[in-house]
């Protein structure tokens, strides 16, 4: 027992006289660019300059800088066949990881992840969950957890805030091809349905988000329809943030129809401040990219499990839009 404090103490003395020397060695870490040798494929989920998916980017390729990842952007227009595709692509040339958007659904996904786990690539899911597919081959997942209960909760809210009550009426796209991605949207007509709204279903066609313009159409009518519409839920932040040129097209005034639901962007931040929109529900794209990208690093270099984040951050409003202003305009979130 002495001999081991002997030794203990003059560890002790050894660590304290190189106390410099064990600090900078620390504080080194990994080092700059210690995930440089990891091809990363990265799906963004749309098109080049999407307003949701440009956000995710930034995360991404913010993450490439601060570990050093070998990125390679890769963009959908949120066409689940085409994610597929690139999917099947990714994983025959066996990158080291991928990052893919959920938005397909378990079912396509499934063989393409067994396949990549076979050859040992890594995974990661971002937005959309694949919960059988991470449970059966492993990946995390950053987004939302529970996209019904996101839903739920933006319906909630909007009630509450606006007072909606029944015999009201609500116009809710929802992409009904997409099971496990249109969640959200239908409980927004769950709940909305459940207190007597009126409620009319559109379907949130995939072109919707590649080009919100596509939709003034089917609005302008809805609007021309029932000039008494007291609200429309959006199924993302493409569309949301062209509430204005919507509202604009249909002969409505700022705040005549209320405007809800899903991201923030530099075209939503703007909406608030003209009034065309009232609400949404942030689930922070940035660390979509950020942390998928991060985490693909941990586990190709560290050995590392994989991260699962649930993105989801609360309401924005007409009364707090401006706090987040800044980094929405910045494409930061």
């Amino acid at each position: 027992m002495k001999h081991m404090t002997r030794c203990l103490l003059g560890a002790a003395v050894v660590a304290t006289a190189l106390g410099t020397a064990t600090v900078t060695a620390s504080a080194q870490g990994l080092g700059e660019n210690w995930c440089s040798d990891v091809q990363v494929r990265f799906f963004t989920g749309g098109a080049e300059g999407d307003a949701f998916g440009s956000i995710v980017q930034a995360g991404a390729e913010q993450a490439a800088i601060d570990t050093g990842a070998n990125l390679e952007l890769l963009f959908s227009g949120w066409d689940a066949e085409m994610m597929v595709q690139q999917l099947r692509e990714a994983v025959a040339v066996e990158v080291d990881a991928i990052g893919m958007m959920g938005h397909p659904g378990g079912a396509a996904i499934m063989p393409l992840a067994e396949e990549a786990a076979e050859k040992g690539i890594y995974m990661m899911y971002q937005n959309v969950d694949v919960p059988d597919v991470r449970a059966a081959h492993g990946g995390g997942y950053i987004g939302v957890l529970d996209l019904y209960a996101q839903g739920e909760a933006l319906a909630q809210e909007a009630i509450r805030r606006f007072d909606l009550k029944e015999g009201d009426t609500a116009l809710v796209f929802v992409p009904l091809g997409q099971e496990e991605r249109g969640r959200r949207e239908r409980a927004l007509v769950d709940v909305f349905e459940g207190v007597g709204i009126e409620v009319q279903v559109v379907d949130a066609k995939t072109e919707y988000g590649a080009d919100p313009n596509l939709a003034i159409p089917i609005i302008t009518a809805a609007v021309l329809a029932n000039p008494e519409l007291d609200l429309i839920g959006y199924p993302g932040g493409q569309m949301l943030g062209n509430a204005p040129t919507y509202m604009d097209a249909a002969g409505a005034e700022a705040g005549q129809i209320i405007n809800i639901g899903f991201d923030t962007s530099p075209q939503i931040i703007d909406g608030f401040g003209r009034g065309y929109v009232q609400l949404t529900s942030d689930q922070q794209p940035f660390n979509q990219g950020y942390l998928a990208v991060l985490s693909l690093c941990q586990q190709a270099v560290l050995g590392l499990a994989p991260i699962t984040e649930d993105t989801g951050a609360g309401f924005v409003t007409d009364d707090n839009y401006e706090t987040v202003g800044e980094l929405a305009t910045r494409g930061l979130r």
